[in-house]
């Protein structure tokens, strides 16, 4: 057994190893039918992530394909109940939820997160933590007048009335994805959406649809 990397978050440092598991990545996703993947939803708040995201876990769960769906909103009620949105936070919180996407994966599930995470190179770091198959970048790309008519929790209009602070794409940055995966107009009919993520996955070899 070897050391291996740990973050400056763990206060033990080099006394502890990885220890490796009998059974493997591979043979959990032989169970499953699937390969194991993780598609991280990027956009602006009301752009249509938890959306998107939720309707095609539905596909997929008809399909009897092994999934879980991580809501950024969700998370923040349990995994990251103790950080707000400073900078630092935000990095945190995404942070845990790219780790625990990880353990996912290697557990052969396809994995969906929702989540803001608006700066690119924090989104580059969690593409470095995955082979080139299993992380897949998906861009909800709806511009910020129609985020903002949409407003489905409000919070465009709290932002505006300076009730809150450091909200994406208004007093708060949200840097585009140069390159993502899969580019989705975030107008476009839903039904479309789905079609064209169930396509990219099959086209990636991670389901046979």
């Amino acid at each position: 057994m070897t050391s291996i990397y740990l973050s400056p978050y763990n206060i033990y440092g080099n006394n502890l190893v990885w220890h490796q598991h009998a059974v493997t990545r591979s043979d959990r996703e032989s169970i499953n039918g699937h390969k194991g993947a993780l598609l991280w939803f990027t956009g602006l708040s009301g752009s249509g992530k938890s959306t998107v995201a939720g309707a095609l876990e539905t596909a997929l769960h008809a399909r009897r394909i092994s999934t879980y769906l991580l809501d950024g909103d969700n998370l923040r009620y349990g995994l990251s109940r103790d950080l707000g949105f400073s900078d630092d936070d935000r990095i945190e919180h995404i942070r845990r939820v790219s780790e625990v996407s990880k353990m996912m994966v290697d557990a052969g599930l396809i994995v969906l997160t929702a989540c803001i995470s608006p700066y690119r190179d924090e989104r580059q770091k969690i593409r470095k933590m995955f082979d080139f198959k299993s992380f897949i970048e998906v861009f909800i790309d709806t511009p910020l007048e129609i985020c903002e008519a949409r407003d489905p929790k409000g919070l465009y209009k709290k932002s505006r009335a300076g009730e809150i602070k450091n909200f994406t794409g208004i007093d708060a940055v949200f840097e585009k994805p140069h390159h993502p995966d899969i580019h989705l107009n975030g107008q476009e009919l839903l039904n479309n959406l789905i079609t064209k993520l169930l396509y990219a996955l099959r086209d990636k070899t991670i389901i046979e649809i």
